[in-house]
């Protein structure tokens, strides 16, 4: 046995090195991608200036145009009151308006389509980072985990190999929902707040040309929109840690929950409590509120439901949850494949999530049919062990 540890652990140790430096490259990667973002960031920045210079000469030329227009038929029109040197003034004056839209049509046109294809490439980049970013993530993860101490290894090897691999599955769940929480800040605050930049420059615009009725109006949008900028940001801080989770407890942030729930995803809800509430300790507290928050984003997801249900029972060692759907259900023989693309979330993570809580976690579906889940955690976890 002695032997076979020294084999695994040189083999780690080389597996280390080799990811060490793949690291390294991919920071580098890394690194050039998001200096490349940040060049492309400022040639949009000084092409929508650019852009928006044009469009305003192109107003003044086009309302210019008009005018000149206007000057050649009346000139026209009434030759006998207008000299000929009159009439070829406003000929030529006429000509060379509509030359010089021409060309500044054209240099619009032009920075439209220059602008279509920087924000491609912007786009293309920045898949490229967030990609480096999780391979990043996931390699940072697995070095941790490999360069953890390995005196143990024949304990480890014997007796906790599935507890290893869920932990590291936990560890990469973490990772994934820090990926998504900056993925909710940049599709959901940031791209707000980078709306109201370019309406706050439409309204500065609209200022200098004097067209304040339009700037009212511009102005109770970009108020509607910083409203709705601020409540995306208090979304994604109560996602983080609901604060109410500590307040108040878990029985009135769950009450809330399935009620924002209700109210964004329109399926019909409802929750009910049994049994004396107890405060459990926070983790598992949180523990319970993200079953719960999981088994719910599972049914809108993937069930198509019209009704969800939680039911929530204190006895006095445990809490049981009972979490219902009347969608489309599924064939529970197909859990365990289905199970190694969903990684650790969706029905698999959070069996695993039960099972760290030492509960029991049942899943009754048919298809067409609904399904139901049933949780037990033990409250009495300490008194146990003592």
């Amino acid at each position: 046995m002695e032997k076979q540890v020294d084999e695994i652990d040189r083999v780690i140790k080389n597996a280390i090195q080799v990811m060490q430096d793949s690291k390294y490259q991919i920071y580098e990667i890394l690194d050039s991608a998001r200096d490349e973002a940040v060049a492309l960031q400022y040639q949009m920045h000084e092409l929508m200036e650019e852009t928006a210079r044009i469009c305003d000469k192109v107003d003044e030329l086009e309302r210019k145009f008009r005018l000149a227009r206007l000057r050649l038929t009346e000139v026209s029109r009434d030759f006998m009151k207008y000299a000929e040197e009159d009439s070829k003034q406003a000929y030529e004056r006429a000509t060379q308006l509509q030359v010089e839209l021409l060309i500044y049509r054209e240099k619009e046109s032009y920075l439209k389509t220059r602008r279509d294809d920087l924000q491609k490439r912007l786009k293309n980049v920045e898949t490229s980072i967030e990609r480096a970013e999780t391979i990043g993530s996931q390699m940072n993860v697995a070095l941790e985990y490999l360069s953890g101490d390995l005196s143990q290894l024949t304990r480890i090897l014997e007796s906790a190999k599935n507890r290893q691999l869920l932990g590291l599955k936990i560890i990469l769940a973490q990772e994934e929902e820090r990926k998504r929480i900056a993925r909710e800040i940049h599709d959901g605050p940031a791209q707000s707040l980078a709306n109201v930049v370019l309406r706050t420059e439409i309204v500065e615009r609209m200022l200098s040309k004097q067209e304040f009725e339009m700037v009212q109006h511009e102005i109770v949008d970009l108020k509607s929109q910083v409203r709705m900028g601020l409540e995306e940001i208090r979304k994604t801080i109560f996602n983080l840690r609901p604060m109410a989770l500590d307040d108040l407890g878990l029985v009135p942030t769950l009450r809330k929950f399935v009620h924002d729930f209700e109210e964004k995803s329109k399926i019909r809800t409802s929750f009910e409590v049994k049994g004396k509430e107890n405060r459990l300790k926070s983790a598992m507290e949180a523990a319970v509120y993200r079953l719960v928050q999981e088994a719910f984003s599972n049914a809108a997801k993937h069930a198509d439901p019209s009704y969800v249900s939680c039911k929530i029972t204190y006895d006095q060692d445990e809490i049981r949850l009972m979490i219902e759907d009347n969608g489309r259900g599924f064939n529970l023989n197909s859990l365990e494949l289905k199970g190694k693309e969903q990684t650790s979330f969706g029905l698999i993570g959070m069996r695993e999530r039960v099972e760290l809580l030492e509960g029991q976690m049942e899943i009754h579906s048919t298809e067409n049919e609904g399904t139901q889940i049933i949780i037990l955690i033990p409250t009495n976890v300490d008194k146990r062990e003592e």
